[in-house]
């Protein structure tokens, strides 16, 4: 009897491996190129990490969703009052409107007459709601007409899915933004010479006081003292908004802004944020 013998097809044994050598290769690719924040997830509702020159996103975490944004929204209030000061060392006198506004302040008193320079200063480090009412009324003559400035000045940075309704951030209904517009909002205000040094200064000494002497103005953002570069730029909280922060840094001809939206960790999940943004830029 003869003995039969059947060849066998390697032909799709070769094919299985070389898809197999693919299908690793892919994976080991996929595992090289995953977002820098794999390995950190941050506890805020809405955050974004952008490098701000390019506007290239390298995170985001539910970055459209319509929020609250407390007195981060002085970072647009600021740029605003900039672009449309033909002078910034004029000296103003204390509009009455901007007496006794709740919340932060500078204790601006009736009558009393300081530069803009130093609102805008009381606006950004002691985050002053004072200093807002007064930058807006010596503006545009009222809030409701700064507004309209302000919705302008947005929608030219790229913000177009915001409505900011005051110029500090106070709850009102009509007044919200996003994580990428806010993120746009401060890759465009961060391009202003005059709003960088404000925004970068931790201590301010200038502005006058009602009582002849000097007030003592201190930057509320620890981004600039904790964190390796860090240049800017706005702090924020209500109630209805958590702990809001935008922060900025600069390392190496790079840099990156990173918002975050209620979010109770703010400084030391944005540096981790802003950290790992660097070490991704780096690589590539």
């Amino acid at each position: 009897m003869h003995s039969i013998t059947i060849k066998r097809n390697k032909f799709p044994l070769f094919i299985f491996v070389i898809m197999s050598v693919i299908v690793a290769l892919s994976f080991v690719f996929v595992q090289i190129d995953r977002p820098f924040a794999a390995s950190f997830e941050t506890s805020a509702k809405s955050a974004i990490v952008i490098e701000r020159t390019s506007g290239k996103v390298l995170y985001e975490k539910n970055a459209d969703q319509k929020l609250p944004i407390a007195s981060t929204t002085k970072i647009l209030t600021a740029i605003t009052v900039i672009e449309n000061s033909k002078d910034v060392n004029e000296v103003v006198t204390v509009p009455d409107c901007a007496v006794g506004i709740e919340g932060s302040s500078i204790y601006l008193t009736k009558g009393e007459k300081l530069r803009i320079i130093d609102l805008l200063y009381g606006l950004m480090l002691q985050s002053g709601n004072d200093c807002a009412v007064a930058l807006a009324c010596l503006t545009s003559g009222s809030i409701e007409r700064f507004s309209l400035l302000m919705n302008a000045v947005a929608a030219r940075a790229g913000a177009h899915n915001s409505h900011f309704a005051n110029p500090h951030g106070l709850p009102d209904d009509n007044h919200y933004s996003t994580a990428r517009d806010m993120a746009a909002i401060s890759a465009y205000a961060m391009k202003n010479a005059l709003f960088r040094e404000i925004v970068g200064t931790e201590n301010y000494r200038d502005c006058p006081s009602a009582d002849g002497g000097r007030r003592y103005i201190h930057n509320k953002n620890k981004i600039l003292t904790m964190l390796d570069g860090g240049n800017g730029i706005k702090t924020g909280y209500t109630k209805a908004a958590g702990r809001c922060l935008v922060s900025s840094a600069e390392r190496n001809g790079n840099e990156v802004i990173c918002v975050v939206l209620s979010c109770g960790a703010m400084f030391e999940e944005s540096c981790a944020l802003i950290n790992a943004a660097f070490e991704q830029l780096k690589g590539e």
